[in-house]
């Protein structure tokens, strides 16, 4: 940050105090704000009738923060959709005072930097999980203030990097999805006139059960949903585990959650998971590798058609009710084409896998320009 002179956000900023004045029948926007410069936004519709603290209205270009949330970042502008919407008491909002002083598009920058979230920590007080911003310390910090023309540059440049920035993204993004479609098409015409073989034929049940002692260390692992792969837990001693069985997992092995199996928490163990353990909540499949491989049956149970028949070998109601039935499961019908055809579709998405994870490494480097840009501009 540059020599800019300084000035106390009180100089610059004036609480807004417009009180709400709802009619009965009508919806309101309620506003919230995400962590970390992630936005103002939406929280939802509400009725009058269904508000019973006392409401503001804020404005476009008004600065709202989050008395509780304001040292995590939960600070910005009013966007021009919500104007007209209405936050409570812990939502303060600010006009400024003089546009031709300080750019209200420069401030909503400089709130999302991390000099700015320090600038909250500075102006909150109270015990770890109590910490709220005080308004009057908040107005007190002091901020750089640089000549209009320089504020308006600055916004310029970073505007540019943002758009710049979400370019690439949607590109990327165009790109996995042309490569999903890709692999749609392919597994569809894989499977066309395949024949059918149960699970309990194509992929058996494996239960290795570990031998638990009082001095072991056993790591867990996980299964996100929606396809999203394996993750790992801390691990748990032996006496953590106490009377829990504890099963081995081994590379290969398909894997499901008997909870959450019917909304995608089905996983191919990885080299990586080698040595780690799932609860008796797992299902541990081991293909026959002279039938399929445990990719393609991935893929298979995590589109529609597979997903349907693990939601009717999951009876019960939402959540944990949903339970898949081992004999269910190894009754599940499986199309099995040709090995050759498997293993050529297993190549092309091992190739999409390869694509996404050099489009992560890109997101990751991507999204951090303009955090690194705002870091050189206010620090």
């Amino acid at each position: 940050m540059r020599q800019w002179p300084k000035v106390a956000l009180g100089y610059v900023l004036c609480r807004s105090s417009e009180p709400a004045v709802c009619t009965p029948d009508a919806e309101y926007d309620e506003v919230t704000i995400r962590l970390w410069g992630k936005g103002v936004i939406s929280r939802g519709k509400v009725r009058r009738a269904d508000v019973t603290t006392p409401r503001r209205v804020v404005r476009a270009n008004q600065l709202i923060l989050s008395k509780i949330d304001a040292r995590n970042g939960a600070i910005g502008l009013i966007p021009q959709e919500l104007d007209g919407a209405i936050v409570s008491n812990d939502f303060p909002s600010f006009e400024f005072a003089d546009s031709k002083q300080l750019d209200p598009v420069f401030m909503g920058w400089m709130v999302r930097s991390r000099y700015f979230v320090e600038l909250c920590k500075a102006a909150s007080e109270g015990t770890t999980n109590r910490m709220r911003i005080k308004e009057d310390r908040f107005l007190a910090q002091e901020i750089p203030l640089p000549p209009l023309p320089e504020q308006q540059a600055i916004v310029s440049r970073l505007d540019t990097l943002d758009d710049k920035v979400r370019q690439v993204n949607e590109h990327l993004d165009a790109i996995e999805h042309n490569a999903d479609r890709l692999l749609a098409v392919r597994f569809r015409d894989a499977i066309a006139d395949a024949p059918m073989r149960p699970m309990a034929e194509v992929a058996p049940l494996v239960r290795r059960e570990a031998t638990i002692e009082l001095e072991g260390s056993y790591p867990e692992l996980g299964i996100r949903s929606f396809g999203n792969g394996t993750f790992h837990k801390p691990p748990l001693s032996g006496a953590d585990v106490g009377t829990k069985r504890l099963f081995s997992i081994e590379p290969g092995d398909l894997l499901f959650s008997n909870v959450f199996a019917w909304e995608g928490a089905i996983a191919v163990a990885q080299p990586e998971d080698a040595g780690r353990f799932g609860s008796h909540r797992f299902i541990t499949c081991r293909v026959d590798p002279n039938i399929t491989s445990p990719e393609f049956l991935r893929y298979y149970f995590l589109t529609d058609a597979g997903l349907e028949k693990i939601g009717k070998a999951s009876p019960g109601g939402a959540g944990r009710n949903r339970t898949l039935g081992l004999e269910k499961l190894m009754a599940i019908q499986i199309p099995v084409p040709s090995f050759s055809t498997q293993q050529a579709f297993d190549t092309l998405q091992a190739k999409v896998a390869k694509l996404k994870a050099r489009h992560a490494t890109i997101h990751q480097a991507n999204d951090a320009l303009i955090p690194a840009t705002l870091e050189r501009v206010f620090s």
